[in-house]
């Protein structure tokens, strides 16, 4: 077994973590969805974007960070339950704070997204968490390539009524018939009920590279390995995409991979940059953004809805108008300045400035909104 590192927080997870949730904020509030840069957008089924990139980004985030923070804990006495049960409870407010974010504003949640983001961020961490308290760095390794195994044969062998087996297209995959059985007149955001199996694994291999960062070695070779186990699983994942494409909506066991590798190369580059050479002035909008990432992620989200819950009336042209507070700000401030799709990216910009503002007033004042 390798002595361990006794480090307790890297700087380069909070900048990785900032700067994924840095990116959630810009890609989900732009100014006008008709007027949206591609790169700033998911791919339609099959395929990739940076966009795609962001949520197994902070997945795969969440698990560097499980190995520290629960290092932590065992230091301070706790148990496997107490560590369990921390687990349990963070896991039952995230899924609560999403539910919120889900029911607003009449908490009727027939055909609303029961899973959306924080909630299946969740109930993965819930899962992820339990492997990660009974199970060694080995078993955590094989379970995520048993995961992978397993989603890619249930995808390909079990066959969907009306389609056959193997079927990928949005309306004959598994994946949707599953949700439909399971949540009949509900609907479920994007990734759906069948693919957390295939998510655990994006936890869980963050969680492996936090038990190695926190050994002793050489950081120049932790780098280097990171880089080379992260630049032989993107090739393997586009391998992998020719038989099972990439697919954020699927999550796809290539895209697990392949997302994973990436993850890797850019967290050991950040790695580089801030905790072995020191340079940190550029990265701190995401150090404070990293700092209270769940809670601006929540907020902002929060705030967005009601921005276009609240309603205003307008005179535009010669009729008068009811519209969203949202529109009013970007009709009126934004629109016409610079092109549609400049404009657009611009609103989101300004947003995401904003929310760097009141972020960087708790980070100053120390404070820390834990979820």
């Amino acid at each position: 077994m390798e002595p361990e590192n006794k480090k307790t927080r890297l700087v380069s997870l909070d900048v990785f973590r900032g700067l994924t949730i840095a990116g959630m904020i810009l890609v989900n509030n732009p100014g006008n969805w008709g007027a949206v840069y591609p790169a700033l957008k998911h791919a339609e089924w099959h395929g990739l974007t940076p966009t795609d990139l962001i949520f197994p980004f902070f997945l795969f985030i969440i698990g560097v960070a499980m190995p520290y923070s629960f290092a932590k804990r065992i230091s301070q006495g706790s148990t496997k339950a107490q560590l369990l049960k921390h687990v349990i409870y963070r896991s039952f407010m995230l899924f609560l704070v999403g539910m919120f974010l889900t029911g607003l504003p009449d908490f009727n949640f027939y055909n609303k997204l029961i899973l959306d983001v924080l909630q299946r961020i969740g109930v993965v961490y819930l899962l992820s968490g339990i492997i990660f308290i009974y199970f060694n760095k080995n078993w955590q390794l094989y379970i995520s390539i048993f995961c992978l195994i397993l989603y890619w044969i249930l995808m390909f062998t079990i066959p969907v009524p009306g389609y056959g087996s193997g079927n990928l297209t949005p309306e004959g995959n598994l994946w949707v018939y599953v949700d439909k059985v399971l949540t009949s007149g509900w609907h479920n955001h994007g990734e759906g009920i069948l693919s957390l199996i295939s998510s655990i694994p994006s936890v869980l291999f963050g969680c492996l590279t936090g038990f190695y960062l926190r050994t002793n070695k050489i950081d120049y070779e932790k780098i280097s390995t990171l880089f080379v186990y992260g630049s032989l699983l993107m090739v393997l994942g586009v391998i992998l995409d020719i038989w099972f494409p990439f697919n954020k909506l699927l999550w796809s066991s290539s895209y697990v991979i392949y997302t994973t590798g990436l993850a890797l190369n850019f967290l050991s580059v950040i790695y580089y940059l801030v905790d072995i050479k020191g340079y940190k002035k550029w990265a701190f909008p995401f150090i404070v953004f990293g700092s209270n990432a769940i809670a601006v992620f929540f907020l902002s989200s929060l705030t967005a809805k009601l921005l276009g819950l609240i309603k205003v009336t307008t005179l535009i042209g010669d009729e008068v108008k009811i519209i969203s507070l949202k529109t009013f700000i970007y009709t009126n401030f934004f629109k016409g300045y610079l092109s549609d799709y400049n404009s657009s990216l611009l609103y989101a910009l300004s947003y995401l400035a904003i929310w760097f503002f009141i972020m960087y007033i708790l980070y100053k004042k120390r404070i820390f909104i834990k979820i």
